[in-house]
């Protein structure tokens, strides 16, 4: 049989190298082409129409999930895995919107990578232990208006509502109210809470 053909994705250069190390001692497998951000993922894709491709989800320029949208659109049945540190609810979800087959933690074995690829290219799907459940536990994400999006990073970056309101060239009043419907979706009491449970959930990143 012919060996899976493998594209990795990773900015990190100890990663990538890990990764390529991995997947092309292995039996049965063979990367051919490698990148280190989302333009190039998908430059490398088209030029080698890979069977699996082990994306980054935080990439320079385009993200992961944004290189797996640009490149499902161009190829629809394209095999995806997406490879990340991040188990916010907000961005497995988002990952297989995107068209991902796959999401797969750092933090897994050696053996959860090789057998996502095959899992993957056999057609199936692959989540890292414990990412189902927490799908099936989560609530849904909260519908924040792109207004509401800015005042919650905001927010996060520790901002007052009148500095908000400077940032965004808006009144402070109306801020309050951005504020408040903010909480509200996101089902907290201040805004502590808000900064922490958009942090964990990936609806936003810090630093």
């Amino acid at each position: 049989m012919s060996p899976i053909r493998v594209l990795c994705v990773d900015d990190h250069p100890v990663v990538l190298e890990g990764l390529v190390s991995i997947i092309g001692s292995q039996p049965g497998m063979a990367v051919v082409a490698q990148a280190s951000d989302g333009r190039a993922a998908i430059a490398r894709f088209r030029e080698h129409t890979p069977d699996v491709a082990v994306i980054d989800l935080l990439l320079p320029g385009l993200s992961g999930v944004e290189a797996t949208e640009a490149i499902r659109r161009e190829f629809p049945k394209a095999r995806l895995i997406l490879f990340t540190t991040y188990a916010g609810d907000a961005d497995i979800r988002g990952a297989l919107r995107a068209g991902a087959r796959g999401y797969l933690l750092k933090e897994s074995l050696r053996g959860d990578l090789l057998e996502a690829i095959r899992v993957v290219h056999r057609g199936g799907r692959f989540l890292s232990a414990g990412i189902g459940t927490k799908l099936e536990v989560a609530p849904p994400p909260p519908d924040l208006t792109p207004r509401e999006e800015e005042v919650l990073g905001l927010i996060i970056e520790g901002h007052n509502n009148r500095e908000i309101a400077a940032a965004l060239g808006t009144a402070e009043g109306t801020i309050r109210i951005h504020v408040s419907n903010v909480l509200a979706k996101l089902g907290v009491r201040d805004r502590t809470q808000a900064a922490v449970s958009a942090i964990r959930r990936g609806l936003v990143r810090s630093g």
